[in-house]
């Protein structure tokens, strides 16, 4: 048989236990290397985690003329902007894959070139992520937009200017394109209901480092005062929140224990409490936070996702695999994306019982309730899950495929694993480590 590393064979039924390590934050790192862009010296980036996205921008920074090198230590990234060039479009399209990040290249490349080349975008299909408002936000910095067949042409006829900007909804994408585009922008740009997710503020670290002027008010309000030159930034990346949500939740599915070591307690509040709530137990130290599932009946919960300081939409995808395991009906209500359920049709075929609603459940009205999306679910349980054919549907969607399979009763197939290395560095290493039952077809895993 040959070895097809897009899908992996689980045997579930094991609990996970052991001790894994989670490195910087997917939300933050792709973001702080495209900032590289903005200096005039070199910049280094610590905590750098082995994942697709990393990869991507390494590839289109480099297309750029950005000189990419290891540093000292694992997982140390050097960047050198000193001689940044146009790309080759084809080039472009063919690095940025996927990926989403592209569209954050341009107010840097507005900066230092000009102009920037941005194609279709991708990303995960788990709701409507406009790549409008970047444009739009662009375009009121002072570029111009060209539509061509093969992407948009932005250029900057002069140099970019401060402004005020509202946005709709706090959206983490728009507040770092602002921000990015804003620090090296004359005069004052003023950015309201903005996203202030953890990975924000650590970009907002970055830049100060570098020699920006960034002011956050506590009514979501950032101020950022344009600068007339930038430098580099030696920075280490905070740990990835939603990778250790994640396994902590494959620890409470699958009756596991799991020490997460870089897990941060500061940025995990909100969830630490949820997890207490649901049965789930835990215990944190200098270096990390043990997860475990200490036995008895897990505990049915009403939860609303939300932005920043709220429970973060990424938690939630897992968190709902453990909750098929609790006594009694928990309710959902996803405010962030409203196609973000979806994956729940795999769970019932499981054996799952999870049924989707229209209206807003368990809280207060969003703004999907009154549009025809099915963005709130009632989990009956406890179900008991057994081994099914899955196709992984996005990247937490995908990783919650696998909680679900490893606390199945039986052998799953699951399909198109190849998307959760986007966000998950290692992961098929770190489940054996944990002791999974798991094996790429031919070739045994663990």
């Amino acid at each position: 048989m040959t070895v097809n590393d897009d899908v992996l064979l689980v045997h579930g039924g094991t609990p996970l236990e052991g001790e894994i390590r989670v490195r910087g934050a997917k939300n933050l790192v792709p973001k702080a290397m495209v900032a590289a862009l903005l200096g005039s010296e070199p910049s280094r980036l610590r905590n750098v985690p082995d994942i697709r996205d990393v990869r991507v921008v390494r590839g289109l920074l480099q297309l750029h003329g950005v000189t990419v090198r290891p540093g000292e230590e694992p997982g140390e990234l050097v960047m050198d902007p000193s001689h940044v060039e146009s790309a080759n479009v084809a080039d472009i399209d063919a690095h940025a894959g996927s990926s989403r990040i592209p569209i954050l290249f341009c107010g840097p490349l507005l900066h230092r070139l000009g102009h920037a080349f941005i194609p279709g975008l991708g990303g995960c299909d788990i709701g409507g992520r406009p790549i409008d408002f970047h444009f739009e936000v662009l375009r009121q910095f002072g570029a111009t937009i060209e539509k061509r067949a093969d992407g948009q042409y932005l250029e900057a006829p002069q140099r970019l200017r401060g402004t005020k900007i509202r946005l709709p909804y706090p959206s983490v994408g728009a507040t770092e394109q602002v921000l990015l585009t804003a620090v090296l922008a004359e005069g004052v740009t003023e950015l309201s209901n903005a996203a202030v997710e953890p990975e924000i503020e650590d970009l907002i670290c970055v830049l100060q480092k570098m020699g920006a002027i960034i002011a956050m008010d506590t009514d979501r309000t950032i101020r950022i005062t344009g600068v007339d030159r930038l430098g580099g930034y030696n920075h280490r990346a905070l740990p990835d929140r939603l990778e250790a949500a994640s396994w902590a939740s494959a620890a409470l599915a699958t009756e596991g224990n799991i020490y997460v070591r870089g897990a941060l307690q500061r940025s995990m509040m909100t969830f630490l409490n949820t997890y207490r709530k649901v049965g789930g137990a835990f215990e944190i130290d200098d270096e990390g936070i043990r997860f475990w599932h200490p036995g008895g009946q897990l505990k049915s919960i009403a939860l609303e996702t939300d932005v920043h300081p709220g429970f973060q939409t990424d938690w939630q995808q897992p968190l709902v695999v453990a909750l098929t395991q609790a006594t009694g009906l928990s309710i959902i209500h996803e405010t962030v994306y409203e196609s973000r359920l979806g994956f729940t049709s795999a769970l019932n075929q499981m054996g799952a019982h999870i049924q989707l609603y229209r209206e807003c459940l368990g809280g207060s009205d969003c703004r999907f309730g009154q549009r025809n999306f099915l963005h709130s679910a009632v989990v009956s349980g406890p179900t008991k899950l057994q081994g099914a054919d899955l196709v992984i549907p996005d990247l937490r969607g995908g990783f919650s495929y696998l909680i679900a399979a490893l606390a199945a009763q039986g052998t799953s197939r699951v399909h198109g694993i190849d998307l959760i290395n986007r966000g998950y560095e290692n992961f098929m290493e770190k489940l054996v480590e944990l002791g999974a039952k798991v094996e790429l077809p031919g070739k045994a895993l663990g």
